[in-house]
This record gives structure tokens, sequence and C-alpha cells, in this order.
């Protein structure tokens, strides 16, 4: 029997974390945005969520102390969206909008546009045709969740590549929470819209004491991995697809590939490495057992 990700859902969460479905290591291991090419808990701890920067190893705390519960759009593993079938989508929807009316989380919040451009089509029959972060106006029939949409967590978001670019994304996220608990807004904060601003994301960072970060280490080790959301202002590479997400070409990681200095741990290949080999001579065989390199 395959692995995969067991959901971690409770009743009465404040947020659902959506992803479209998981990745080998993370299946294998058994946890949520595992290595370093993920944002996730970086974000979290400077948006003031945790704190204290935590990682992978405790996922499985957040619904209790965090009311935060983790959960994907499709359950099989693989190594990127691209290897799910259009039925496995489809079927995966309704599964999804199942779990939500079920435990009825305050917010569902969908981990890239792609997640949400996919569960679109399969809930309403076409994509929105236009598709902001934030606080999106779709609803689910006889389900009061409200539907929230920011960036994808991994360093390869194009539009974000840094950490500290989708920070702001944390920050609108909590405070939507509170509106909709009835919790008294800080007067520091002024902003009513939750669509996305550089100006008021510029400011939210500065206000939370972030530093800016002219360069991620954790760029280069998500190399070849999850999908880019690729902004307007961007060059003329034209990047992958696959009819349901967007995933960046090798001149856009060429250079953060390159520029990886991280140290080698014992046991384990440079940083970017095992990304740009087979997946099967890297991640263990998750049936049981070690996959033999030469087979």
């Amino acid at each position: 029997m395959k692995k995969t990700l067991p959901d971690l859902l409770d009743y009465n969460l404040d947020y659902v974390i959506i992803g479209i479905n998981p990745g080998l290591m993370a299946a294998y291991i058994g946890r949520y945005f595992p290595g370093g090419g993920n944002h996730f808990w970086k974000c979290l701890f400077l948006s003031g969520f945790t704190e204290e920067l935590l990682n992978h190893n405790s996922d499985t705390s957040l619904p209790v102390k965090y009311k935060m519960g983790f959960t994907n759009m499709v359950e099989r593993a693989t190594p990127g969206s691209k290897d799910l079938s259009t039925k496995e989508l489809r079927e995966g929807g309704k599964i999804l909008v199942e779990k939500l009316k079920k435990y009825k989380p305050l917010i569902a919040v969908f981990n890239g546009k792609c997640i949400y451009e996919m569960f679109c089509r399969e809930m309403y029959g076409k994509k929105p045709k236009k598709l902001d972060f934030g606080l999106q106006p779709h609803t689910i029939p006889d389900c009061d969740v409200a539907l929230y949409l920011m960036p994808s967590s991994s360093a390869r978001c194009a539009q974000f590549p840094r950490a500290q670019d989708k920070v702001h994304f944390y920050i609108k996220l909590r405070e939507l929470r509170d509106q909709l608990k009835g919790v008294k807004k800080s007067t520091e904060v002024e902003e009513v819209d939750y669509a996305f601003d550089l100006k008021l994301a510029k400011e939210d960072a500065k206000r939370m004491a972030i530093k800016e970060e002219n360069y991620d280490p954790g760029y280069e080790d998500a190399y070849g991995g999850a999908y880019a959301e690729r902004g307007p202002e961007e060059g003329p590479a034209q990047p992958q697809t696959n009819g349901h997400c967007t995933f960046s070409t090798a001149e856009n990681t060429e250079g953060a590939q390159e520029a990886s200095t991280s140290q080698i741990a014992v046991g384990q290949l440079p940083d970017g490495q095992w990304m740009t080999q087979s997946f099967a001579d890297q991640i263990p065989d998750i049936d049981g057992g070690v996959k033999d390199a030469s087979a």
C-alpha cells in the first residue's frame, strides 16, 4: 500500500491550509512542508502566527495550539501535480468540499493560485475570470467557510520568490480571522481591503521588523520542485504547463542552482542535486525498503 500524507483536521479550526497533493518526500516522512525550499514555516513566524520558528516536525501541534489544520485536494503522492489525472482532480475537489462541510473551519486557505483554479474548475465548472489574492467572493453551497487565496509557499513561486514577499498575506489572514470572529481590529492597521497592495506589503514588513533578504537560500533548495506563479512583468521565457498548473523553466532556476553554497550533511546530497535527477534515484521506496539507484 502506497503512503500518502494523512490529514491534520479537527472541528472548530480557524484555518485549514489546502495543497494540491503530497510530494514524495512529504508523504515518505509524513510531515507537511518539509525542507528548506518552502517558506511556510518561516512566514508563520514572521507574520506572528507562532512565537518561535517551527518546522515540519511541529505540524501535528498546530491544530490544537494554533487552530490550524492541513489537507490536500488529492491524497496520492507524486513528484509533482502534473502527474495527477483530471479524474483525480475532479474527485479530489468533491472530497475536499465534503471535508470542509464536515469540519467547518472558519477559513479555507488555498496555498497558491494553481490549487484554487483547479478547485474552482471542479466546483463551479470554470476558472475565475479574475483571480486576486486574499478573501475570495466565491462560496460553497450550504457551507459558511470563507475561502482565502495566498501565494504558494514554495520558494519557486516566481511572483513572490522570497519569504518576506509573502508575509503580508499571512498577516491579512490573521486579520480576516479576527474580523470574522468580531475581534476589534488593531488601530495600527488601516487597510480594509484584502487584495494585494505592494506599498502596504512593504509597510507591513517594516512594521513586523522583517529584515529584507537580497538572497533567499531556500530558493535553490526548491530547484525543480513545485509550480511557479509568474508575474505579468516577467520576461519572455515561456513556462511549462500540463493544462492544470504552470511550472518554472530552467531559465528561472539556473542561477539559483549555481549559487547554492549549502553545507552537505552526512548521508545527504548537495542542495538542489536530488531535484535535478530522477526522484526514483533519491527518494526511498514508499512501498517499503530503499530503492537501488543502479536498478
